[in-house]
């Protein structure tokens, strides 16, 4: 039996540290605070005046997700700056997919012991992204958990708030076969099929994070750690246009398969032409090394198309050439075909 009187930071947890890190990023939270933040930072819960003009029938919509395994890859490259826009942009595109601006977000940082380094980045980058879209980073929760997580491993996940009048919100209109799909390209993986990315790369694949990229001049690490690109500032504006956007698809886990089908009619199949786009080497070196067949990348990895959208066909052109002026590329991938409810990649 020790002689030494047991405290919280032996048992493995640094009271001092949290609040040394928490005031770190004091400064770049606070800067996303608008004139509906009630109180200040670092009471007991966030408050946030429900103000919404110019909705007649204004509706919270709410989410949460995680960014998975990508935190390990962040750890092998040392790099975890990208990891707070991963977050945040999931959540904003989650609740885009109802047509819904954002309000407000909180976060969460697990770890076994609070590297401030890594927080300060991690939370820094959720501040920034949070910031770009007008969204409140209003609080947060810092969990330092020994025995829970393994050493030198961290978790991290959002919430978010935001609203959408009722009458604006999406799905919109009635969609039917002759709809066209309208594919927006991703950065890469953003936060979804990183267990088997890992597996198929470095367990089976033997590659390195500092390996280039085949056909590209970035390593394995700078590819992975690309952050998850937020389609607010494109699609919104569409959105609140009504220019015949009836539904969006958020590709994230389930790829292609288990997410269009969340939005789209249940007389309807959505057939999609993979030919239409060009598949990012980042997905093809995952699949050689991986031996992983075409049904697989396709269910668990975004392939380049990071969201899709069902659109009017008289309104294509005009949603597409919107989409690139706003810096998204995007191209017609499919339409909408009579069937029950399916997703096909032909």
């Amino acid at each position: 039996m020790s002689d030494q009187p047991l405290t919280y930071r032996t048992a493995g947890v640094d009271i001092d540290e949290a609040d040394r890190a928490i005031r770190a990023v004091a400064q770049p939270i606070q800067a996303t605070f608008n004139e509906n933040v009630v109180g200040n930072l670092g009471g007991f819960a966030g408050m946030f005046a429900a103000n919404f003009p110019g909705l007649e029938r204004p509706i919270l919509v709410s989410s949460i997700d995680g960014i998975g395994t990508k935190t390990k890859v962040a750890s092998m490259v040392g790099d975890f700056s990208s990891l707070g826009a991963d977050i945040v942009n999931h959540c904003v595109n989650d609740i885009l997919c109802v047509g819904a601006r954002p309000l407000f977000f909180l976060d969460y940082f697990g770890c076994s012991k609070l590297n401030s380094s890594e927080f300060e980045a991690a939370v820094g980058g959720a501040a920034a992204a949070c910031a770009a879209v007008g969204c409140v980073l209003i609080g947060g929760e810092t969990a330092e958990m020994p025995g829970v997580y393994h050493d030198g491993e961290i978790d991290i996940v959002g919430t978010i708030v935001g609203v959408v009048d009722y009458d604006r919100r999406l799905p919109r209109g009635k969609m039917k076969p002759g709809d066209i799909l309208v594919g927006l390209a991703s950065d890469g993986l953003h936060t979804n099929g990183f267990s088997l990315g890992r597996r198929a790369l470095f367990e089976v694949g033997g590659r390195s994070v500092r390996d280039l990229v085949p056909g590209t001049e970035d390593t394995l690490g700078e590819v992975l750690l690309r952050p998850h690109r937020c389609y607010f500032g494109a699609v919104f504006p569409l959105v609140e246009s009504d220019v015949g956007i009836l539904s969006l698809a958020h590709i994230t886990g389930g790829g292609f398969y288990d997410n269009v089908t969340r939005v789209i009619p249940a007389d309807t199949t959505a057939m999609i032409d993979r030919r239409s786009w060009v598949v990012p080497p980042i997905f093809k070196l995952i699949q050689e090394c991986g031996s992983v067949s075409d049904q697989e990348m396709y269910r668990t990895f975004n392939m380049g198309i990071g969201m899709v959208a069902v659109v009017e066909k008289d309104s294509v052109s005009t949603i597409v050439q919107g989409l690139n002026d706003a810096g998204v590329p995007a191209a017609v991938i499919g339409e909408l075909q009579k069937g029950s409810r399916d997703v096909q990649v032909i």
